[in-house]
């Protein structure tokens, strides 16, 4: 009989536990062999590995001292950018995405045909979506997303060229399309794995990367000035964040091996796709939800109390985390979530879910204190992006399956920058080296074993 294809059979439990058995790597051995773990250092500080003009994180002073959280792009803070956008009232994804992709801020004319030219792009090859999207729907599209970009190979007359000039094609096309990509993935999934009516609207030229992502997701196609907004800066906020982040560090891994844009690419959304890098927003969601339905009076005593059980892995999913706290880099704030608390506020405010937002408020104002008592952690604990990022997307009704691919449509402008960084400016191999504790053994002839 045929076994099914996904089950986990006795003697694949049995090689797995041979597996573990034979693993004789001890975290202790890290240290004995001073080995930077993760690539860092046992402050956690990220091994350097590189130099780049992309974007630059500022967590501390120069003696070492935490200070409040700064993030740059090509060297402008980003929070200056935001508030210029704001200022304006004009949608500032496709600006920042001019500025990493060539170091500078474009003028007027030359910001409109750079978004003239994305629209050009942003469509998928005949029957595409019919062939390699719908007919084999997956219920995670990040998976879709990492597919999608590797078939789109097949359409390319000139896939392996690695000349910064067809690089940069690629990339800006698959910039345009990845709307297109996790949406339409989404909508077959919804049709074919929930039974729901199937859908595919095509993008509007004339319309933003946030307005097109909204526009081809609803039923109607409809959204408010402020819901595009918001999603807008959220894009902008997650564009780029440091040449040391998991998924852009992969991009530039991949890309030294010489290969093809969607190859580096798919192992970027591979990288994307963990729930340590990219997915922390839903679980941020999923908490407060379960929160909501576990405490009676949301006082500051029971938010205590609930926040005190998670620490010590007596709720929800008993990992011992309250999730969007704390960040690997950032202590005393997380400019992002700076951004992104105000963004939460004005939406709250539109959809009548105001409460909501302050029991957000509540905890991130509790949540640092009882960390750094339970956890002695002193250089500081604040709000991160994906505290507030997974309540705006909720009042956004945006469905879970498509956060991370969200995040996605907009790192890829920062994965193409360092794409084409790490083309123009080297030539080796990323290849960093592991020490062998394994000892030596004397071989065994087969018929002898």
């Amino acid at each position: 009989m045929k076994k099914s294809y996904s089950e986990i059979t006795a003697y694949v439990k049995e090689l797995a536990a041979l597996s573990c058995s034979n693993n004789n790597i001890k975290p202790e051995m890290y240290n004995e062999h001073n080995v930077k773990r993760g690539l860092r250092d046992l402050d956690g500080n990220g091994v350097i590995t590189g130099l780049t003009e992309i974007s630059h994180i500022k967590a501390k002073e120069k003696d070492g001292t935490p200070c409040e959280g700064e993030l740059y792009f090509r060297g402008y803070n980003v929070k200056e950018l935001v508030a210029d956008f704001n200022k304006s009232g004009r949608f500032g994804f496709e600006e920042v995405m001019y500025l990493l992709l060539f170091s500078e801020l474009p003028n007027r004319e030359q910001l409109d045909k750079f978004k003239e030219t994305l629209a050009e792009y942003r469509s998928l090859p005949q029957s595409f979506v019919r062939d390699m999207i719908l007919k084999a729907p997956s219920k995670d599209m990040m998976n879709t997303l990492s597919r999608s970009v590797l078939a789109l190979y097949s359409y390319d007359d000139n896939p392996d060229d690695t000349s910064v000039e067809n690089v940069l094609r690629q990339c800006m096309q698959l910039i345009s399309v990845f709307p297109l990509l996790a949406v339409y993935g989404y909508h077959g999934y919804r049709h074919y794995h929930l039974n729901k009516s199937l859908h595919i609207r095509n993008p509007k030229p004339h319309l933003s990367t946030a307005e097109n992502t909204l526009h081809i997701l609803r039923k109607r196609g409809d959204f408010t000035p402020l819901e595009a907004q918001v999603l807008d800066l959220s894009l902008v906020l997650h564009a780029e964040h440091g040449g040391g982040n998991n998924s852009s560090f992969t991009t530039h891994v991949v890309t030294s091996s010489g290969t093809d844009t969607y190859s580096a690419i798919a192992a970027a959304l591979g990288s994307l796709k963990g729930p340590r890098h990219g997915g922390a927003n839903v679980k941020v969601v999923n908490m407060f939800d379960h929160m909501k339905n576990s405490i009676n009076t949301k006082s500051e005593t029971e938010i205590e109390d609930y926040l005190v059980k998670l620490l010590n892995k007596e709720t929800f999913d008993n990992a011992g985390l309250i999730y969007g706290m704390g960040h690997a880099v950032y202590s005393k704030s997380d400019p992002r979530a700076d951004v992104l608390k105000q963004c939460a506020k004005d939406l709250s405010a539109e959809k009548g879910r105001q409460e909501d937002f302050q029991l957000y408020e509540t905890v991130a104002r509790l949540a640092p204190q009882i960390i750094g008592e339970k956890r002695k952690i002193y250089k500081g604990v604040s709000a991160n992006v994906d505290f507030y990022s997974g309540l705006i997307y909720k009042m956004l009704e945006l469905p879970y399956e498509l956060y991370t691919p969200i995040f996605a449509i907009s790192r890829i402008a920062g994965w193409s920058a360092h794409r084409i960084e790490e083309i123009q400016n080297n030539g080796k191999i990323i290849r960093p080296a592991y020490i062998n504790v394994k000892e030596k053994k004397q071989y065994v002839s087969f018929d002898e074993r």
